[in-house]
């Protein structure tokens, strides 16, 4: 296993840095002059020549890409020149907030997710069945930022059950419940389409494990038909479905950049279109390759995690 893993890590290692290339790439093609667009009024060309020589924006490109490279590799990504704080010190505490909303998404997606699923295959054609049908059906048509502004609009402002912004208070303590309280809605409504997903892949995983042999034999040893589904068949069928899981963890961190401006979340989805808008470059190539790192990160241990479930993964 520790071989595995290591192979995992190595094979992180070019994606990583195709994604730095990439970042860089479309951060250096945005039309204008970053320097005039940080300075605002102050852009006279002093001004203008004098920040474009600080973030070596003076440099031939290439140059600049390795230099950039150069200081990440040793933990330095920069300084954020729209906030004056380092890069990372601010991509860390936003990305507190933006752990914390899509972990809570994807915790959800990933439990009712799955339950769902079983649920249905269990009950193929049943009632049951075509409920959960009609509702993934319904739940992965409503775009999650849509269905954030209808949920301000009915639970927030009209029956007033939740806070329609923010992830703490302006005053008053600041508690679990509380935190419980404003977390409510963004994160349902950021799990709802992810939940879909992982519904009707869990049903096609169960329905392929209900109908193999070894199915039909717990059931012939006079197994319970409820330790049948969950005990035996939840189990094989986990190795489809966690996978699923992984790509689903990314749509929810990505899709928490649109959930964070609707919410007004504190988390690195809206640091980084505060910082596009400022042309803050360091702070958006330091955010994206950051939040891209844990991701691949999470991949690992979701490809980890299924070599577990199934040894043959590993050969």
């Amino acid at each position: 296993m520790t071989g595995y893993i290591l192979k995992r890590l190595v094979s992180a290692i070019p994606v990583l840095l195709g994604i730095t290339v990439i970042v860089f790439l479309i951060m250096a093609m945005i039309p204008g002059d970053p320097a005039t667009a940080i300075l605002g009024s102050y852009a006279t060309p002093e001004n203008v020549e004098k920040l474009n020589r600080d973030l070596g924006l003076d440099k031939p490109l290439v140059s600049q890409y390795f230099i950039w490279l150069g200081n990440m590799l040793t933990g330095d990504f920069g300084q954020s020149f729209a906030l004056n704080r380092p890069v990372l010190d601010e991509v860390l505490e936003r990305f507190n907030g933006t752990l914390v909303l899509a972990g809570t998404s994807f915790v959800l997606c990933a439990v009712f997710g799955i339950v769902a699923g079983v649920i249905s295959a269990a009950n193929q054609y049943g009632w049951a069945d075509k409920g959960i049908t009609f509702a993934v059906l319904l739940g992965i048509s409503i775009p999650s930022f849509f269905l954030g502004m209808m949920m301000i609009l009915l639970f927030g402002v009209n029956l007033r059950w939740f806070p329609v912004s923010g992830m703490w208070p302006i005053y008053g303590d600041r508690t679990l419940w509380v935190l419980i309280d404003h977390l409510a809605m963004p994160a349902f409504a950021l799990s709802v389409v992810a939940t879909g997903v992982v519904a009707r892949l869990s049903r096609s995983a169960m329905l392929e494990v209900l109908r193999q042999d070894f199915i039909r034999t717990a059931r012939a040893k006079g197994v319970h038909e409820r330790g049948v589904i969950w005990r035996h068949a939840l189990k094989a069928a986990m190795v489809s479905i966690i996978p699923v899981l992984g790509i689903q963890a990314g749509f929810v961190l990505s899709g928490a950049v649109y959930i964070e401006i609707v919410f007004q979340w504190p988390g690195v989805g809206r640091m980084l279109v505060d910082a596009i808008l400022k042309r803050d470059i360091l702070l958006v190539q330091g955010g994206v390759v950051f939040v891209a790192a844990c991701y691949v990160l999470f991949n690992i241990l979701v490809d980890v995690a299924q070599s577990l479930l199934d040894p043959r993964i590993k050969t």
